[in-house]
């Protein structure tokens, strides 16, 4: 070996090649919430264990939204939560710019962390000229910059198919099925029931993961000039019936049920529901019906209407997006979510 072979590589030659060739980090995570629903972001970041990023939202005297993002998002996994409630063409703006405010900004990637998916209803033509709004926002919300979206119980699950980005869909089946389980005594001998026949899909999951009986609701269209009648099919009599569904708004579909299984001879009617957006008067409607508790999750602020109404209940959903938002960021798999609550 030559002697020169032994010789040390200046410092100054080993910090130019440290600086041409750094070394790879992580990213960092940074959690960022719209107006929407705040307070689920903050449980979120409670359970991640990071804080929240700053952020303001502004409104011009023209109605203008304007987003401040206070901190650098260089390089950085960002998550902007907002839920598709309350003013929702206004969150929606905001979710838009905050999405393309952290894009420009340089960061590596951002996911929209939607609990509550809007317009999720319109996913078909269902008449002539009629649009597909749920194509359209999914097209928005790409061409906004987001990388990744993350909601929990579609209307349609077709609509994953209609982001040209990945989009992870959870369910609120593992978290109904653990209410039910500590909060109904008579589970065992209780009857599953959907209160029409778009929720059958969802209501037998519920009921296999429960090993229970199912019903259903059915609606049948009687002749012209002719009022709609309904029909139960299954066995509720001196049983406690539990009706689920992915969203209320009016709850003309839940009252209208639990009348009928009431009719049928149900001793206790409960409704689980994921989204409670309660419309209108569907509070009052709720206080004067025959249900023994409405459930949902908080993917919708329903602090206000809990105080108006005794007999809805909320189960926590922000556990499950934060374990989705750390196993993202970690690049881990979340199909364990789509059948386990994280402890």
């Amino acid at each position: 070996m030559k002697p020169e072979d032994n010789q040390e590589i200046p410092r100054e030659e080993n910090q130019r090649k440290s600086f041409i060739n750094p070394s790879p980090r992580m990213p960092d995570m940074k959690v960022f919430t719209g107006t929407s629903h705040p307070e689920i972001a903050k449980m979120i970041v409670a359970r991640l264990g990071i804080p929240l990023g700053r952020a303001t939202t502004k409104y011009f005297s023209n109605k203008e939204t304007n987003v401040e993002i206070g901190e650098s998002v260089r390089g950085d996994d960002v998550y902007i939560v907002q839920s598709g409630c309350g003013d929702i063409n206004d969150s929606l703006m905001e979710l838009f710019i905050m999405i393309n405010a952290c894009k420009i900004a340089s960061a590596s990637r951002v996911t929209a962390v939607i609990p509550c998916f809007p317009y999720s209803r319109q996913d078909k033509k269902e008449k002539s000229r009629a649009p597909i709004t749920a194509k359209l926002l999914a097209n928005l919300v790409s061409v906004a910059g987001a990388d990744h979206v993350i909601t929990i119980d579609l209307h349609a699950s077709q609509i994953q198919g209609f982001f040209n980005i990945p989009v992870d869909n959870l369910y609120a089946e593992p978290a109904i099925t653990k209410w039910i389980k500590e909060n109904i005594p008579e589970w065992k001998s209780s009857v599953m029931v959907s209160p029409d026949a778009g929720g059958v899909k969802r209501m037998t999951a519920i009921a296999d993961r429960l090993d229970i009986d199912f019903a259903i609701i059915h609606k049948e269209r009687q002749r012209a000039n002719q009022g709609d009648s309904t029909v139960l099919v299954g066995d509720v009599n001196n049983r406690t019936a539990i009706m689920v569904d992915d969203l209320a708004d009016t709850c003309d579909t839940i009252v209208k049920g639990a009348e009928k299984l009431r009719d049928a001879g149900a001793s206790k009617i409960y409704a689980i529901l994921t989204h409670g957006v309660f419309a209108g008067n569907a509070i009052d409607k709720i206080n004067s019906s025959c249900l023994e508790a409405i459930v949902v999750t908080n993917t919708i602020p329903q602090e206000k209407h809990m105080k108006v109404c005794p007999k809805l209940q909320t189960i926590d959903i922000s556990v499950m997006l934060a374990e989705a938002i750390r196993r993202t960021h970690y690049a881990e798999s979340v199909s364990y979510l789509f059948t386990n609550v994280p402890y």
